[in-house]
Protein backbone atom coordinates (compact mmCIF):
# COMPACT_ATOMS: atom_id res chain seq x y z
CA UNK A 1 0.00 0.00 0.00
CA UNK A 2 1.35 3.37 -0.69
CA UNK A 3 2.02 6.39 1.68
CA UNK A 4 -0.63 8.04 0.24
CA UNK A 5 -3.35 5.25 0.67
CA UNK A 6 -2.32 4.60 4.07
CA UNK A 7 -2.85 8.48 4.55
CA UNK A 8 -6.04 8.88 2.84
CA UNK A 9 -7.47 5.35 4.98
CA UNK A 10 -6.50 7.05 8.05
CA UNK A 11 -8.41 10.08 7.22
CA UNK A 12 -11.13 8.89 6.27
CA UNK A 13 -11.48 7.24 9.31
CA UNK A 14 -10.82 9.72 11.04
CA UNK A 15 -13.75 11.90 9.21
CA UNK A 16 -16.23 9.14 10.03
CA UNK A 17 -15.15 9.00 13.78
CA UNK A 18 -15.69 13.00 13.64
CA UNK A 19 -19.27 12.39 11.80
CA UNK A 20 -20.23 10.28 14.58
CA UNK A 21 -19.45 12.53 17.36
CA UNK A 22 -21.36 15.72 15.21
CA UNK A 23 -24.47 14.09 15.14
CA UNK A 24 -27.00 16.07 16.96
CA UNK A 25 -27.24 13.43 20.34
CA UNK A 26 -26.27 13.27 24.07
CA UNK A 27 -22.52 13.06 24.44
CA UNK A 28 -22.04 11.21 27.64
CA UNK A 29 -18.23 9.19 26.79
CA UNK A 30 -15.92 12.03 24.70
CA UNK A 31 -12.85 10.32 26.09
CA UNK A 32 -14.05 7.16 23.68
CA UNK A 33 -13.66 9.63 20.44
CA UNK A 34 -10.84 11.03 21.41
CA UNK A 35 -9.02 7.42 22.36
CA UNK A 36 -10.70 6.46 19.00
CA UNK A 37 -8.73 9.18 16.79
CA UNK A 38 -5.95 8.77 18.69
CA UNK A 39 -5.77 5.24 18.18
CA UNK A 40 -6.47 6.08 13.84
CA UNK A 41 -3.96 8.90 14.06
CA UNK A 42 -0.84 7.21 16.13
CA UNK A 43 -0.46 4.13 13.77
CA UNK A 44 2.75 3.48 13.12
CA UNK A 45 2.81 2.72 9.28
CA UNK A 46 0.47 6.43 9.30
CA UNK A 47 3.42 7.70 11.06
CA UNK A 48 6.07 6.45 9.11
CA UNK A 49 4.11 7.58 5.76
CA UNK A 50 3.15 11.28 6.56
CA UNK A 51 6.73 11.31 7.52
CA UNK A 52 8.33 9.88 3.95
CA UNK A 53 5.96 12.21 2.50
CA UNK A 54 6.77 15.13 4.47
CA UNK A 55 10.52 14.61 3.76
CA UNK A 56 10.16 14.03 -0.11
CA UNK A 57 11.23 9.91 0.44
CA UNK A 58 9.53 7.16 -1.69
Amino acid sequence: MSDEDIALQAVSAAQEILEEYLEPRPRTNERLILDRLVEVLEQPSLIVAVNRMQHGYR
